[in-house]
Parts: structure tokens; C-alpha cells; sequence
């Protein structure tokens, strides 16, 4: 590929163009050369990689603005010279490929300055709330507790009169395309998950800001809602009634430490978690609540103890950063990798984009793999071989994730129009069929740096049987319009529907539960990294990191903190020979002696001279 991450990557509008464009090609790549083979030598034997990507299906997009001639329309600040023109997952590590800043009110800025401001483990920073300008303190930060930077990005828009909205073109979205980093996989960060977790003690924190989800919505009888969590919103809800809460807050509360207290849930461990709902004598409405928007589980699959450990999960996370469990990467979700890349880079790390792998290269006589061949015919020898699996046997897997990606006009629920504009938005929507399943959705706004400003970015998800369009166009079309140029009132709702500027579908391959030996033929070390998962966070990813890590050097930690610049000793024939040339003598010194090597002024000295 020319960009990183794979398919965890973010694309601006452009650059994601241009990867619909190239997925929507079915042409496979044939076998220019043979010279390859005549690398492999006596005793070995080659396994083939694919070399056409088959994890992306059946891509579709629609434009249902204002189309007007974007013919020769350019993104604005767009790099001529780039491979991939305003791909975001393309930004280089080494010097001189400095990612150009769009023409915005919030600037984006380098790398460098995104570090947070107070020292990692000192002063902690808070989530913003709502409207991410500001910053509180965590509420729960214990003692010497290392913290996140939740971006300080644009304020909500002031308390004006309501104004008719702009009209979005299509040509505009192409001109501040470089607004948009456009995710591939839609995820959010539980705030106490294993990713945070890890992205802290690693200090790859440094790298990145967040901002928090501000809203957890529900679909229920045609309508969306805004779903109470905390305590405070719990009591605050105008939509629950005084008994209503009660019974809400005395259920969360079991859920909590439920395992002290098995008598209330043992004679319902194989019965759904939707039934054992309903014999904890909650209104219908807290039901819908739990299952759909804290739980988040399937109605008619998941287990009692699933959902009980995935809402005492939801509640664990509540109050670190915000009054919901979830964070979000500014910048998008491809940022993340990102991260972990830089950080590889300063010790040494190596990426080599547009660079094709042809084959492994096994010995036969051990059956291990000692060498890859690439696509310039050379030879790479290691000892541990990490493939991703796009280029492996898309028959192992038959599980996918329908994804949908969206810019909209507006806000799925929006009471006062602008005022409160700047919301992260999560929003379950129940199957439309029983048996099938619930599709998320994650609408952003701009100041998360995901969209341009006075449009919106919302992500669908769901694993299912068809295609991505088949199964999530239904949920469009109940949320959104995508018929006429002005939104349409829906019954019983107070507020217009918002319109589709622009819409794409496509199906994603998910093997995170293929397990190694289901690829046959693979030496012992070779390890298959799968892609993306359908899940809301990113615990599977970190736990397949982890266990890989493992196995090849089991006696060492796990991305430990890396070492502060001026703590890292260099080997003495590391340092750099233009040292030699501050001796006034041409003739070679003398090793100091153990008594002189103990004394650091000494040998100071006599290096100055």
C-alpha cells in the first residue's frame, strides 16, 4: 500500500476517492516476472502471498447534494507531488514529508505540537465537555495516575438566532477535502479499555489528543433519544419518571459488583440478556435502554453474564474523562496507528510503503521461514515473520463487517439547531428483522477534525449476511434524507431529519477470530495479524498484539515506557566519529584505565581535549 495502517488507515475526501476507486477494480495483478523464483534456492520452498487485497468488497458510493461541476475543482493546500494526494494514513516519519495544514480556523498541527501540555503523570487533563474548548480535571485521577490530552479544538458555535443552514455542493466537500480524515473502521476508546491503558504506559499518549463522546442516544418507536448513564443524568432526565429513576439507578448499582451477589442471576446464566431484563421488573423503556445503549449487546444472542460484564464495563469507564465511557482520537481513528509508528521510528524502526511481498521462503529441512522476497527480487532474511492476513486465503474467513460512511448536513438530534453543535454522538439502532443484527452509528462533528465545518461525519457499522448497502440503506433512510434538497419533518419529531450530502458502503473482511492453524501450511514463525474487528473498541487488537509479542520473546514486557533522551546510553562506537576530529593529535590514545573510566569529570576532560 502507499499510505499506513492498512485498513485501520483515515483518508481525507480525496485520498478516500481514490481508495474507493482503486477497491472498486476487480482487476487481479498477474505474475509480470518470474525472476523471483530463481532466488529460491536448494532445500527451500516458497509459499505465494496474495498480491491483490481482498479485504474490502463491494464498494458503492452515492452523491445526493448538490452536484455540481466538480470537474478540475482541486483540494484546497493539496501537495501536487504527493503519492497519494491528501491521504492522511500517508503521512511520512522521516524529515521533510511535514503534513501541510488546511486553511481552518483550528489549524492541524505538527506531530510535535499535539504533546500535551503538562507532563505525562503530573497535572492531569480533563475531557471536554461538549463542546471540547476547555478542560476539567479527572475525577477519579489516583496518585501519580498518568493521564490523556483531550484536544482544546473549536468552541461551539455562540448563542445566535437560528439561520437558514448553508447549502453544502459536492464541489465544496472536494475543495476542503483536507478537512476530512475519513475512517475505514469506526471505533471509540473505552476510557478505562486496554488500549488507553496501553497508550499510557507506553507514552505513545504523547502523540495524540482526544476529545470525549459527549452523547449516548437510543432509537426507540421511530424517534431518537438521549440516554441518561451518570448519576447526575439519571437525575437530571426529564424523559424517566421519579420511579423510572429509581428503579434504573438500583439496577445499575447491582450491575456494579454483580459477582457478589450470584443469587440474583444464577437461575438466568442461559437465558438471554433481554429476558433476564424483564424479570428485574424494569419499564420498557429502561429495558431498550440498557440492552441497546449501555449493554450494547445482542437482543437474541447474548448471555446473561455478557451483558452484565459489558454494562459493568460501560459504568467502570463513566467519570475518567467524562460524563460518557468514550474517547476519540483527533484526527481520526488512523491516528492511533500512527502513534505506535513514530514511536517505532525513534528507536529505529523501518516502513517501507508501495513495497510488494512476493513470497515467504521456508527451509525445508526445520520448516521454519527464513526470508521474504519482494518485489524487486531481493532477499530479506529475519527470524520472526509478522503477515498481515489481506495476503493470505480470503477462503479462511467468512465473517464480515458492513460499514457505511457518511456526511451529512446536520445532527441526527438537534433541539437548538447550531447551539449546541460540536457533539460526538453514539447511537445503537435495534435490527429491523429479529435475528439480525444491531447496527452502531457514530456521528462526529468538526471539532474533532474528522469534517469540514457545517457538515457532519457519521460512521455505521454491523456484522451481517449481505451486502453492506442492502443491510444499513434501511437504517439510513430512517435517520436521515436522502430523497429531497430540504430536510423533511418526521412525524411526531420535533426536529428535521438531516440530509445526505454524500454516502459510501462497502463490506470489510473481519478474521479477528481465525486462528493461526486455521492457515495451513504456515511455518512456526510466521503470525497472522488480522484486521479490523466489528466490535465498538479496540480490546481485541491489543490482546492479538500482546499474545504475538509473547510468543516470540516471552521474557520481555510489552511496550514498555520508553526511556527519556537524555537517560539513553550509546555504545561507544555509536558516537558519532566527528568527536575524533576535536583531538589536537593525530596519534591514537590510549584506552583509560578502570580507575580513569570511573571518574566521569576525567574523561570528560580528556575527550574536550
Amino acid at each position: 500500500r502507499n499510505y499506513y495502517g492498512g485498513n485501520w488507515a483515515s483518508f481525507s475526501f480525496s485520498g478516500l476517492l481514490s481508495w474507493i476507486k482503486e477497491n472498486q477494480q476487480k482487476t487481479d495483478l498477474g505474475d509480470e516476472c518470474d525472476d523471483w523464483k530463481k532466488l529460491i534456492l536448494e532445500g527451500e520452498e516458497a509459499i505465494p502471498l496474495s498480491r491483490k487485497d481482498k479485504t474490502i468488497q463491494h464498494v458503492e458510493d452515492f452523491c445526493f447534494g448538490d452536484q455540481d461541476s466538480a470537474e478540475g475543482v482541486e483540494e484546497a493546500g493539496a501537495l501536487p507531488k504527493l503519492p497519494v494526494p491528501g491521504a492522511s494514513g500517508a503521512k511520512e516519519v522521516s524529515s521533510g514529508s511535514e503534513k501541510e495544514c488546511p486553511a481552518a480556523e483550528s489549524p492541524c498541527p505538527e506531530p510535535e505540537s499535539r504533546e500535551p501540555e503538562q507532563a505525562m503523570g503530573t497535572e492531569p487533563a480533563g475531557a471536554t465537555e461538549g463542546n471540547g474548548a476547555g478542560t476539567t480535571s479527572e475525577s477519579e485521577s489516583s496518585p501519580g495516575e498518568s493521564t490523556l490530552e483531550l484536544g482544546q479544538t473549536e468552541a461551539a458555535p455562540s448563542e445566535t438566532p437560528a439561520q437558514e443552514p448553508k447549502k453544502i455542493t459536492y464541489s465544496q466537500i472536494v475543495r476542503e477535502g483536507r478537512r476530512f480524515n475519513i475512517d475505514l473502521v469506526s471505533k471509540l476508546l473505552f476510557s478505562r479499555g486496554l488500549l488507553i491503558d496501553l497508550l499510557i504506559k507506553s507514552n505513545v499518549s504523547r502523540y495524540a489528543e482526544f476529545k470525549n463522546a459527549t452523547r449516548i442516544l437510543a432509537f426507540r418507536e421511530g424517534k431518537v433519544e438521549q440516554v441518561p448513564c451518570s448519576r447526575a443524568d439519571v437525575f437530571n432526565s426529564r424523559q424517566l419518571t421519579m420511579v423510572e429513576k429509581r428503579m434504573l439507578m438500583k439496577f445499575l448499582t447491582f450491575c456494579l459488583d454483580y459477582e457478589q451477589h450470584p443469587e440474583e442471576y444464577q437461575d438466568h446464566e442461559s437465558s438471554t440478556f433481554a429476558q433476564f431484563l424483564q424479570t428485574r421488573k424494569l419499564t420498557p423503556s429502561l429495558q431498550h435502554f440498557i440492552l441497546h445503549s449501555i449493554a450494547m449487546v445482542s437482543e437474541t444472542e447474548s448471555r446473561t453474564l455478557e451483558g452484565l460484564q459489558a454494562t459493568k464495563k460501560f459504568l467502570q469507564c463513566l467519570g475518567r474523562y467524562g460524563n460518557t465511557p468514550f474517547l476519540f482520537p483527533l484526527y481520526g481513528q488512523g491516528e492511533i496507528p500512527q502513534c505506535f509508528c513514530r514511536l517505532c521510528a525513534v528507536f529505529g524502526g523501518i516502513y517501507c510503503l508501495r513495497h510488494p511481498v512476493r513470497c515467504l521462503v521456508v527451509d525445508k529441512a526445520s520448516g521454519r521461514c527464513k526470508a521474504i522476497v519482494d518485489h524487486f527480487g531481493q532477499r530479506i532474511s529475519a527470524s520472526y515473520f509478522i503477515v498481515e492476513d489481506s495476503y493470505l486465503s480470503e477462503s479462511t474467513c467468512t465473517n464480515v463487517c458492513y460499514r457505511a460512511v457518511l456526511v451529512s448536513s446536520s445532527m441526527i438530534l438537534c433541539f437548538y439547531h447550531k447551539l449546541f453543535a460540536s457533539q460526538v454522538s453514539i447511537l445503537t439502532v435495534p435490527p429491523v428483522e429479529l435475528g439480525k443484527p444491531a447496527v452502531c452509528v457514530i456521528e462526529l462533528c468538526s471539532s474533532t477534525m474528522t469534517c469540514m465545518k457545517d457538515t457532519y461525519l457519521v460512521h455505521l457499522t454491523c456484522p451481517s449476511t449481505q451486502t453492506a448497502r442492502e443491510d444499513l440503506e434501511p437504517v439510513v433512510q430512517k435517520l436521515f434524507n436522502v430523497n429531497s434538497e430540504k430536510g423533511k419533518k418526521a412525524e411526531n419529531e420535533e426536529v428535521e431529519k438531516p440530509r445526505v450530502l454524500w454516502a459510501v458502503y462497502f463490506n470489510m473482511r473481519d478474521s479477528s477470530g481465525v486462528e493461526k492453524n486455521s492457515y495451513s501450511g504456515l511455518p512456526p514463525n510466521v503470525y497472522v495479524c488480522s484486521g479490523p474487528d466489528s466490535a465498538l473498541g479496540n480490546d481485541c487488537a491489543v490482546k492479538q498484539a500482546e499474545t504475538i509479542f509473547k510468543e516470540m520473546f516471552p521474557t520481555e514486557e510489552f511496550c514498555p515506557p520508553p526511556p527519556n533522551p537524555e537517560d539513553i546510553i550509546y555504545d561507544e562506537d555509536e558516537i558519532e566519529p566527528e568527536e575524533s576530529a576535536l583531538s589536537n593529535s593525530a596519534e591514537t590514545k590510549p584506552e583509560p584505565s578502570a580507575e580513569e573510566s570511573s571518574g566521569g569529570g576525567a574523561a570528560a576532560v580528556t575527550k574536550e581535549e
